[in-house]
């Protein structure tokens, strides 16, 4: 059971969910901007938000204005975001080679909430689409020619890191990479590819990333700037 309610301190709403099994007030902010907190059922309302007002500075802090994905946005590599009313109940999407569609009841515009959120799903979709088919190619071709291997690649949605490495030589990339230019991809590439030989962040690392990438203090400090969300751009 969910409702949202405007919050004034915040100048916009809050969705407030109950769950089961749910012991304490939780509050998390979405990928989409949209702020949950989650709160048992033996708390009223007025103590849920009477909780949330002490966390307001810590809200604004962390919150971030939802990424709007706008018809003919370009998503990855090689897909379009394309919205379409038609004569149907319920919103639809649909992803092919190229295209991410989003088909809305008529009367429905593509600003709206539900929209949005259809449309960020299917977009994150079509990342992970091309994240397991390009990733995985540039990978091997920079391990190759480097005369380094891994165990395996897999790609997932992370919030904030765009790769790990384990001690098995298991490498996870995030699916936004896929957005980026490939020059940041090949700095994570080579980055996750050094941790198959040092396990830690310390001068031996540093020095092998360096000689594999002479400029990757300047591409590390690039990185840092992008954040691990949907990044839409115009064709």
């Amino acid at each position: 059971m969910q409702k949202s309610i405007y919050v004034e301190s915040l100048g916009f709403d809050v969705v407030i969910a109950r769950r089961k099994g749910t012991r304490s007030i939780r509050i998390a902010i979405k990928s989409d901007g949209v702020i949950r907190l989650t709160v048992p059922f033996m708390v009223s309302e007025h103590q849920a938000l009477k909780f949330l007002e002490q966390k307001v500075d810590w809200i604004r802090e962390h919150h971030k204005k939802p990424v709007i994905l706008e018809p003919e946005s370009h998503i990855g590599k090689s897909h379009r975001l394309v919205f379409e009313n038609i004569d149907i109940k319920s919103i639809k999407t649909r992803l092919s080679t190229n295209t991410v569609t989003i088909k809305l009841p008529i009367g429905l515009g593509w600003r709206d909430a539900k929209a949005q959120s259809s449309a960020r799903k299917a977009s994150e979709r079509a990342l992970k689409k091309e994240a397991e088919v390009l990733l995985p190619q540039r990978l091997q071709v920079l391990a190759s020619q480097n005369g380094m291997d891994y165990r395996s690649c897999s790609i997932k949605k992370l919030k904030s890191r765009w790769g790990s490495c384990d001690s098995h030589k298991n490498i996870v990339f995030n699916m936004y990479l896929i957005q980026l230019d490939w020059r940041l991809i090949d700095y994570v590439i080579l980055h996750e590819l050094s941790h198959t030989i040092h396990q830690h962040h310390r001068t031996d690392f540093w020095s092998l990333l360096e000689q594999l990438l002479p400029d990757c203090k300047a591409r590390r400090k690039e990185l840092k700037q992008m954040p691990t969300d949907i990044l839409p751009t115009s064709f």
